[in-house]
């Protein structure tokens, strides 16, 4: 199922106009999530929402928010004063300005989005603004609200279509000053430089995503599968700690040789696709089944476990 749009409104440069929609780009619900439990039920834990002091449940009607300006002193605002100080949506990007997309601090980018055309009218005002952005190789810069809060969105062609990003505000930035002050002022030798360049050369690479594997998750689901079938958790070997070498420049060189001896890696297998969503490890592939399938599971659905 398609997502939903996180936003629907205009895109507008000058004169020109046209309806769009703003998708996320990326998302976490294909990642292995886990419930808290209670050990002894095998039930959900819930939370619920109680004063501080009391221990007693409030009610959503009861809670209010507020800020704090001092030990146990707050100041309340109300919904209806959140609301009165809403900005007004004008379900409008307007395009301010265009910016050099080298100058845009990576520090301020936040999530990324895709803005499509919205209905059937429209793609010619989309097309040209969009290869405007494109023909000038600038990175357009707008504003947009989304849940009240205008936030700063920067768009670029991807493709046929856009992607917009979503910019932090300045006071938002920390200052690299307060972190690399206390940096000492080392001197890097040409040996050193020549050395380390070495290496670097021999671990260039295009920039391939499909080769990065999320270790933790495939850890995850090797577990879980594992106590789903009952058989025996194995333990991971933990990571070692580097070697102190205590000349650098002998570091130096035994990373260039062991570069060089080192294989390349594999190239990375191609796999199946899998309907959105779809865990390898929760959906069975056909034809396919577990080491210890023949085996009976352990694992008892919670509802039918006792409290001990």
């Amino acid at each position: 199922m398609a997502p939903r749009a996180n936003w629907k409104g205009f895109l507008r440069l000058s004169l020109v106009t046209c309806p769009v929609a703003l998708y996320p780009a990326t998302s976490d619900a294909e990642k292995v999530s886990l419930n808290q439990l209670n050990r002894n039920t095998g039930h959900r834990i819930k939370y619920l929402k109680v004063d501080a002091d009391t221990g007693e449940e409030v009610t959503n009607e009861d809670i209010v928010k507020g800020y704090k300006v001092d030990t146990d002193t707050y100041v309340e605002v109300e919904k209806e004063e959140l609301e009165n100080i809403a900005l007004d949506s004008t379900r409008t990007i307007e395009i301010d300005e265009f910016v050099p997309k080298d100058d845009i601090d990576q520090r301020y980018a936040i999530r990324p989005y895709y803005l499509v055309p919205d209905g059937k009218v429209g793609h010619d005002a989309y097309a040209v603004i969009r290869e405007t952005i494109r023909s000038m190789d600038m990175v357009a810069i707008g504003r947009l609200v989304l849940t009240s809060r205008e936030h700063i969105i920067a768009l670029e062609p991807l493709k046929n279509g856009l992607m917009g990003t979503l910019l932090r505000y300045p006071y938002e930035v920390r200052s690299e000053e307060d972190y690399f002050d206390d940096i000492q002022d080392v001197k890097v030798t040409k040996d050193m430089l020549d050395l380390a360049q070495h290496i670097v050369q021999q671990k260039t690479a295009d920039f391939d995503p499909s080769k990065f594997d999320d270790r933790y998750e495939s850890a995850l689901i090797e577990l879980i599968n594992q106590k789903r079938a009952g058989t025996t958790v194995k333990a991971h070997g933990k990571a070692r700690p580097g070697t102190n070498v205590v000349d650098l420049m002998t570091a130096l060189k035994q990373s260039l040789k062991g570069s060089s001896s080192a294989p390349s890696p594999a190239k990375p297998k191609r796999v199946a696709k899998r309907a959105a969503g779809q865990k390898e490890m929760l959906l069975p592939i056909s034809g396919k089944k577990p080491a210890a399938a023949n085996k009976k599971a352990t694992a008892r659905p919670a509802s039918k476990r006792k409290a001990g």
